[in-house]
């Protein structure tokens, strides 16, 4: 911390949007370190339409070295966590003050990007955009939010395409949603052509890949059959705590995830932290995960200045915002009555898809000089 001015230090490992938050926030008062094997935050509330309209990827991929004014960003990842001790890839140890874990998780691509690499990932994309183009018939596999805006993309921008979603399920986005919210969106799918094939497990994925254009065929266990062109994995989230070890290791619960206090601080741990995905805290959404990181970074601005210390984190209403491509979709948020409807969400997130208020934060004067 020699060249700090004597500030105390803050490791935050992962740069998605719980890690972007707190480093941000805490640049001023702390000696700030964002730890990422990327070398750019993806805004992956608008990889769908990155994946249908590449003109896109110009604006989803924002660069870490933008972000921060004072502090650092060093390109790495976290091999073994041991309280607040980091070892990284690199074999370079970091021994902050306070530890700030958002390592968030991994989902199948194209919903989050799986390359490091910026112009690698944004050929991936490109690539991904083409095998669609060719694809006439296109199968879904999962009825949640991913499957179901994916949709709407795809029918926005190729309304000639055939898309059926298939899950399990007997209706489309499982979770404490009202019923009035499926039924919304039910009906826009409907006028859009997308078919529903729900209530029966898949008698297997198909064995191609997903997203690389390759005759599809399945079935269901009660006999219903599909045929596609090109299909889309729209299930399975992977937590990323592989690297905790020791005491951080016992405070994994059997999924993965780490449990927390009121401070979101990890059990058994006094300047360890974790937000987003990671975090038992919450439903793994973008917006509790910036809820978090406004917990998180309150509670370490605190203890370093001095100031009265934040409320508890307390647990987020239902809420929920699908859109269905540019104009369509619907929501339901806190503080409105009923469901918010193709109007709403298209002016709150369907259009920009949220990229201002992330560009936004990669504006540091100076850095990345």
């Amino acid at each position: 911390m020699d060249d700090s001015g004597g500030r105390q230090s803050v490791v935050v490992l992962g740069g998605g949007y719980g890690g972007i938050r707190v480093a941000k926030a805490l640049d001023d008062v702390a000696d700030v370190t964002l730890v990422d094997p990327s070398d750019a935050f993806v805004h992956n509330v608008a990889a769908w339409r990155a994946l249908v309209e590449p003109q896109w990827l110009d604006q989803i991929f924002m660069p870490y070295d933008q972000l921060l004014a004072r502090g650092t960003f060093v390109r790495d990842r976290a091999e073994a966590v041991d309280g607040t001790r980091v070892t990284l890839a690199s074999g370079r140890t970091l021994e902050p003050d306070y530890l700030v874990l958002a390592t968030g998780s991994a989902y199948p691509f194209p919903a989050k990007s799986d390359v490091a690499d910026t112009e690698t990932a944004r050929a991936k994309y490109r690539d991904a955009h083409r095998d669609l183009l060719d694809a006439q018939r296109v199968l879904l596999v999962g009825a949640g939010p991913a499957g179901l805006e994916l949709a709407g993309e795809i029918k926005a921008f190729f309304p000639g395409k055939h898309v059926t979603i298939a899950d399990v399920a007997p209706d489309i986005l499982p979770g404490p949603y009202a019923q009035e919210l499926r039924d919304e969106l039910r009906g826009q799918l409907d006028k859009l052509g997308v078919e529903l094939v729900l209530g029966s497990p898949l008698r297997g994925l198909p064995s191609a890949p997903p997203a690389i254009a390759a005759p599809i065929a399945i079935s269901t266990e009660a006999g219903d059959e599909v045929a596609a062109d090109i299909w889309y994995r729209c299930f399975g989230v992977t937590v990323q705590t592989g690297y905790a070890r020791g005491t951080l290791a016992e405070a994994r619960d059997d999924r993965g995830y780490l449990r927390v206090d009121e401070q979101l601080r990890v059990q058994g741990q006094e300047r360890v932290f974790a937000v987003g995905d990671i975090s038992d805290a919450d439903r793994d959404t973008a917006g509790m995960a910036t809820a978090q990181a406004e917990t998180v970074s309150a509670a370490i601005r605190s203890r370093i200045t001095g100031e009265e210390a934040p409320a508890a984190y307390q647990r987020g209403p239902v809420m929920i915002l699908v859109p269905l491509g540019p104009e369509g979709g619907a929501g339901q948020l806190p503080g409105n009555d009923g469901i918010l409807g193709a109007d709403e969400a298209s002016g709150i997130k369907g259009r920009t898809m949220l990229v201002d208020r992330y560009t936004a934060l990669f504006d540091a004067p100076g850095a990345g000089a």
